[in-house]
């Protein structure tokens, strides 16, 4: 049972890994490209993990979630932003905002597109094509998880940097406020149980299966 559990940890640490590093490298990459260099000149624009991982967002998160069943994700330490440098702020805010999720979602595709390859392998290989296909399959959620639980829109999710862009200043100063609050508010939402679950997975839940369900079915896969 040990060997199992560390194997598992194993398959769902490389796409975590991979998933909250590339997501807040896409932050600074699309900033930097919009007019703000703080990332880069933090050396926040690495593909070095260990220059992302938060002790607890990255690694106790992750491993409380996977040891009581739940879904898996994380964050990262956030890449630094200086919304003043930006070309057009209200606009720029909201296209770096969403670039996280979005390479969330194109990391889910290269994953699932990982898990098709190995089934083609499992004739030949079929321990091997085994572990590939979990790991394709655990990265394909772990990044829909993120993409999803990000685009919430609670303060400091990136979903509510979208809703900031839109809101009038005096708005969008109040609800950035709620910023305070967001950590208890998510750890609210994962604690209220909802039928089976949380209310954090009855939120989640539908959107995470609509994005699951177009990749599994256009790849032909499924978990």
């Amino acid at each position: 049972m040990g060997n199992f559990n560390i194997q598992l940890i194993l398959i769902y640490a490389i796409p975590v890994l991979f998933a909250i590093t590339l997501h807040e490298v896409s932050h600074g990459y699309v900033a930097s490209k919009l007019g703000d260099n703080t990332a880069a000149m933090l050396g926040r624009l690495s593909l070095n993990p260990i220059k992302h991982i938060d002790p607890v967002g990255t690694v106790l998160v992750p491993l409380l979630l996977f040891f009581m069943g739940g879904f898996i994700f994380g964050w990262a330490k956030p890449v630094p932003i200086n919304w003043r440098n930006l070309k057009n702020p209200k606009r720029d805010m909201a296209l770096v905002a969403v670039a996280g999720p979005a390479a969330n979602l194109v990391m889910a595709i290269f994953w699932g597109v990982l898990a098709k390859i190995a089934i083609s392998l499992y004739a030949t290989s079929p321990e091997a094509a085994t572990i590939i296909y979990q790991m394709g399959w655990a990265g394909v959620m772990i990044n829909i998880a993120l993409l999803v639980l990000n685009m919430i829109p609670i303060p400091p999710l990136d979903g509510s940097r979208v809703v900031t862009s839109f809101l009038p200043y005096d708005m969008a100063v109040k609800y950035n406020k709620l910023e305070r609050w967001g950590f208890f508010i998510l750890l609210a939402l994962l604690i209220i149980p909802v039928g089976n679950g949380n209310l954090l997975w009855y939120i989640m839940g539908p959107f995470m299966q609509f994005f699951i369900g177009i990749i599994g079915h256009s790849l032909s896969i499924s978990g």
